[in-house]
């Protein structure tokens, strides 16, 4: 779960957090520690094995006392120890640890009187040692290394989650439980997805007064899934719930259910129902959930014994087993609503699904609105126009644009966001930074400058496409240019005549080329592709073509795709040979369609390739008045860093050289082209 979801303490009036507890030791430190003194512990022992003492003879013994060598005696219960002068000759002043080999019987008195009157200079001392002392030195290099292994191995186990007793708590879930305390969101941070939040809002609602909605006999619904593309506010959507809602909140993803332990995933969704029950009413949040709902029996393990399945198993089994009276409501997130197994999605399990869409222009109007709460904007800001220009856009890169747009204003030290500020950010998030510094080969300028004004030409002249907001030879990204639209309104459904007019924009920038640079060269790649696509989109699953009629050839949705074999097709080879036939048919169409048009207006193609060669970017309004005859009048590039004393050469605009040279394009829409099946 993201970091929103995380428990934390709450804070008192005035900022302060409660004391918490004193410091302590983590059980790492301490098992470190434990190995440490293990470690020191062994090093000594080593170290007086290396150094033991020598073994006398009681004869030797009374010979070297006479003669004065022995500097120190100890007298211990049962043996007698002490230290001696060294008789290698090497240093007179060392001393050499002894003990008698066979020490006298009794070791009293008058046995230490004989050694005073013998030895009168030599340091005698007794000591009496507990019988226990032996054995705690013999036991203690064992404890140590049992309490290492308990520390280091068992300890770890158990955090880590596995079985049961000493291995651990495997079984164990590992949600997060939050409270409206511990989150800062609540449902008036969401926007752009009205129709979702209410049917959100229903389900808090019902928790908060359910003998209010019971009173007509309706019951709790189970779950609730959230189905949308990566982006448009799905866990924001949960995070809301949490902050919102006055009962506890389990979320947990659905990663974390699945470990190498065959049963564990089972285990933790059983232990996470029991909790979720016993603090009724409540609400799990399963995020990620295909990563353990999908299709059994669609993967090469495919047994009733895949720990996945049974884990998925575990989970339909626990929405089952929801009484009437359990207020627990289970909510889960996916964008693969296609992969998970019909048995979890069906109702009485998941009741709803809620479908959280990409936002239109009115949502996206209200989620820039929401993000630039946190900014200063300027006065010139408009939103609306942000809004207008980002077409599909999600949620995600709508903050990530107000993120970037502050940055980029921060970067030029100006005091607010202005309306310039945004308009390169939405251009970064979409196509990457723009690369003013790399060195241009005039030619390969020139070739994409024609390119770009072919595209807004035609886009420009055509009726049926969006209107042209901006175009640029700055490179971008794998881009070496790009020509921007800015859409009048949001479109769910593509018409015929529209289609048709976005295939003649992408020939129009290969066919510009060809006409005035006399060569041809690999930046149009991203224009066949999404050229070809429509075509064929057009024949094969649109019906908009007249000999193939009213039949789809696409893939089916949510067709096994891992037991089908090479090839395979539901139509025959001349159904195939036709379909290829009319997608050439209508990209050939496109294409002379386009180049009539440009032929048809050399000048002004002319006009807006001279434009970008002398601008690097211009406007669409610009765009409009070229083609009317009219002429530019404002600072070039090379003006304005005349004017700063800069004496660098005008760079601009060039094609990346990779494995997929240059890609310069069209931006339909605002960006790709979205092909709804």
């Amino acid at each position: 779960m993201p970091d929103g979801f995380d428990s934390k303490p709450p804070e008192r009036p005035g900022g302060q957090r409660p004391p918490g507890p004193g410091p302590r030791l983590s059980r790492g430190i301490m098992s470190w520690l434990v190995f440490i003194g293990l470690a020191l512990m062994l090093l000594v022992m080593l170290h007086k094995g290396g150094m033991a003492a020598q073994k006398i003879t009681i004869d030797d013994f009374w010979t070297r006392l006479e003669n004065g060598e022995i500097e120190q005696l100890v007298l211990l219960d049962d043996a007698i120890k002490g230290k001696l002068r060294s008789t290698d000759g090497a240093d007179p002043n060392s001393t050499l640890e002894f003990e008698l080999l066979y020490p006298p019987t009794a070791i009293d008195d008058a046995f230490v009187q004989r050694l005073r009157e013998t030895a009168p200079k030599t340091e005698i001392t007794r000591e009496h040692k507990s019988p226990w002392v032996n054995v705690l030195i013999t036991l203690l290099p064992w404890l140590l290394i049992f309490a290492f292994i308990w520390f280091v191995v068992f300890r770890q186990l158990r955090n880590a989650g596995g079985g049961m007793g000493m291995l651990g708590n495997f079984g164990r879930s590992r949600h997060r439980v939050s409270t409206k305390e511990h989150t800062n969101v609540t449902f008036a941070d969401v926007a752009g997805v009205d129709e979702a939040k209410e049917e959100i809002q229903e389900i808090v609602e019902f928790l908060k007064a359910p003998k209010k909605f019971q009173r007509l006999g309706g019951r709790i619904p189970r779950g609730v899934l959230l189905v949308g593309e990566p982006g448009c506010g799905k866990t924001l959507l949960a995070k809301a719930i949490a902050g919102e809602a006055d009962v506890p909140f389990f979320s947990i993803s659905g990663s974390d259910f699945v470990e190498m332990f065959v049963g564990v995933g089972a285990s933790r969704v059983r232990d996470l129902f029991k909790q979720a029950k016993d603090n009724s009413p409540c609400i799990i949040f399963l995020d990620e959930i295909d990563a353990v709902g999908r299709r059994r029996g669609a993967s090469f393990s495919g047994g009733g014994h895949d720990e996945r399945e049974q884990t998925l198993n575990a989970i339909l089994v626990e929405m089952d087993g929801f009484e009437t009276s359990d207020q627990v409501i289970v909510i889960a997130a996916t964008n693969r609503v296609d992969v998970l197994d019909q048995a979890l999605i069906r109702p009485g399990r998941f009741d709803r699904q809620v479908y959280v869409p990409l936002p239109d222009v009115q949502g996206r109007y209200e989620i820039l609105k929401v993000h630039a709460r946190k900014v200063k904007l300027g006065p010139n800001v408009d939103l609306r126009r942000i809004a207008r220009g980002t077409s599909t856009f999600s949620g995600a890169d709508l903050a990530a644009l107000i993120n970037e747009a502050a940055l980029v204003a921060t970067m030029v030290e100006r005091e607010f966001v202005e309306q310039d500020d945004l308009e390169e950010a939405r251009d970064k998030v979409r196509w990457g930074r723009a690369k003013r510094s790399r060195a241009i080969d005039e030619k390969e300028k020139i070739a994409t400058a024609y390119h770009e004004a072919g595209h807004a030409l035609v886009q420009a002249l055509e009726k049926h496409a969006d209107p042209v907001h901006k175009v640029s030879i700055i490179p971008r990204g794998p881009y070496g240019g790009a020509t921007f639209s800015l859409p009048e309104k949001d479109r769910h459904n593509y018409s015929e005549r529209f289609v048709q007019a976005q295939m003649r924009i992408l020939c129009a920038g290969r066919i510009a080329e060809e006409m005035f640079s006399e060569d041809i060269n690999t930046g149009a790649a991203a224009d066949i592709r999404q050229g070809t696509d429509l075509a064929r989109k057009m024949v094969t699953e649109w019906g908009m073509n007249r000999k193939l009629g009213f039949v789809s050839y696409g893939d089916e949705p949510g067709r096994n795709m891992w037991f089908e074999l090479p090839g395979g097709r539901d139509y025959s080879e001349r159904t195939a040979r036709l379909i290829d036939e009319e997608v050439r048919a209508l990209i050939d169409e496109a294409y002379n369609q386009a180049k009539s048009i440009l032929e048809d207006n050399r000048d002004c193609l002319e006009a807006i390739k001279e434009a970008l060669l002398k601008y690097e970017t211009i406007t669409g309004d610009e765009v409009n008045a070229l083609i009317r005859g009219e002429t530019l009048d404002k600072p070039s590039v090379g003006d304005l860093l005349d004017e700063a004393g800069q004496n660098t050469p005008q760079v601009g605009v060039a094609r990346p050289v990779s494995a997929e040279p240059g890609k310069t394009g069209t931006d339909l829409g605002g960006g790709p082209l979205p092909l709804p099946s």
